[in-house]
């Protein structure tokens, strides 16, 4: 890891959580943006809850602050943050903001988002020229607040739950305080820039995650044979990705309980989350229990190593709890690194990757059947699924460069920098 020179001018970075095995992506823009020359600090509202980390993790130079998850557990800090707070001339505006969310969103949550943000403001070191924030329901508050405070800028990364769960009032309102942004897909893209000031819908710029190609293997050389037709060409299905509702893995269960019964498959589900035990539970109901194996949450290496033994990745992403829905999930770009063939739903920001029937196949979300259907047909063509594999990774090559995504992200902060400098 190389540590930032003393004196350059650092960007604090506002996450929910840090390090998390779901959120590979940030990880690889931390990690990029430093290796662009970027000075950064990482400040979580969240201590780590996953049994392990990724590669990229131990090697992010940012120095990592913990804000108290719950005011009551760092009282002394939130108390030294207020103090500090009444001292700032900017403080009145920042109590206006407050109520003003308090008022159509009188949730302790709201309380505990400024409490937070007294101790960010306090907090930060005089090197900090920038706030930017992932995710603009609870940290995009946190950080807005805190940047009101100490008259810094903000800027935000918006990806797909907190665009589709957070009010429009609220999502408007930080979009016009914010300095820019930007989003993964252009579904959300376009979205956002509906709430954007009349003058100023530019602010919310399209950057694409891409993946960096070089922490990636060659793709193996897959079986031609294994077309499902009995046990020794069986074919291997894998999906990874949170047990939500959005992931559509109850889907997957049915699709796969309605396959013919002598048709030889295997399943892998990787991924942690609340609806694991649901998941199971419904698969010992469809007879599928000796069919499936769960691992649970892994680090990359060993999520690409499953990848690599797969025949075909399957993620029936759909609406998930209060409108939540995926953007376009990292890990469908994943499984094209080692050209797999891709089976999704015309969902979310799923089809501005998977060209239907060029990259994948994509059917309806949360149509059993059609998903049902696909899956027959893949495994039973091997040629078809290595041919779709083969167009999915070209277009992760030709397409999703994440080169390009890291240049426009550090040109907003070089602007962001200088008209913040002394």
């Amino acid at each position: 890891m190389t540590q930032a020179p003393p004196g350059q001018p650092r960007i604090a970075v506002v996450v929910k959580g840090y390090p998390r095995l779901s959120e590979t992506f940030i990880a690889q823009e931390l990690l990029g943006l430093e290796q662009a020359g970027l000075a950064l600090e990482i400040w979580s509202l969240r201590r780590p809850t996953d049994g392990a980390v990724h590669e990229m993790h131990l090697r992010i130079a940012a120095p990592v602050h913990y804000l108290p998850e719950y005011l009551y557990q760092a009282p002394w800090r939130v108390l030294k943050g207020a103090w500090a707070a009444l001292r700032r001339p900017r403080l009145r505006r920042v109590l206006a903001v407050f109520w003003k969310d308090v008022l159509r969103d009188p949730t302790p949550n709201r309380g505990r988002r400024l409490g937070q943000a007294l101790v960010l403001a306090h907090e930060l070191s005089d090197a900090v020229r920038h706030v930017h924030v992932h995710y603009l329901h609870t940290p995009a508050s946190v950080a807005r607040y805190a940047a009101l405070l100490t008259g810094r800028t903000f800027s935000f990364s918006a990806h797909a739950k907190d665009i589709w769960t957070t009010t429009d009032w609220e999502k408007r309102e930080k979009i016009a305080d914010s300095a820019w942004g930007v989003t993964c897909t252009c579904v959300g893209c376009e979205t956002l820039r509906r709430l954007s000031p009349d003058l100023e819908p530019e602010k919310v710029s399209l950057v694409y995650h891409g993946l960096d190609l070089s922490r990636f293997p060659e793709p193996p050389q897959r079986r031609a044979d294994a077309d499902g037709s009995g046990a020794e060409r069986a074919v291997a299905i894998v999906a990874v990705g949170r047990a939500v509702a959005k992931k559509g893995f109850g889907d997957l269960l049915e699709a796969l309980a309605r396959l013919p019964a002598d048709l030889a498959w295997r399943f892998t589900h990787i991924g942690s989350g609340e609806l694991l035990p649901s998941l199971k539970e419904q698969a010992r109901r469809l007879g599928l229990a000796d069919r499936i194996t769960w691992r649970g949450g892994l680090p990359q290496q060993a999520v690409i190593e499953a990848l690599q033994a797969a025949d075909l990745f399957a993620l029936p992403c759909r609406e998930g709890e209060a409108g939540d829905r995926d953007g376009l999930p990292n890990v469908i770009m994943e499984a094209a690194t080692q050209a797999l063939p891709i089976l999704s739903t015309r969902f979310a920001g799923v089809p501005e990757f998977v060209r239907e029937g060029r990259d994948g196949v994509l059917v309806p979300p949360g149509d059993v059947a059609a998903l049902a259907a696909a899956l027959e047909a893949l495994i039973r063509d091997p040629a078809r699924r290595a041919a779709l594999g083969v167009s999915a990774l070209e277009r992760l090559q030709s397409g999703f460069s994440f080169g390009a995504g890291i240049a426009t992200l550090v040109a907003k902060f070089d602007e962001s920098l200088a008209a913040a400098a002394p």
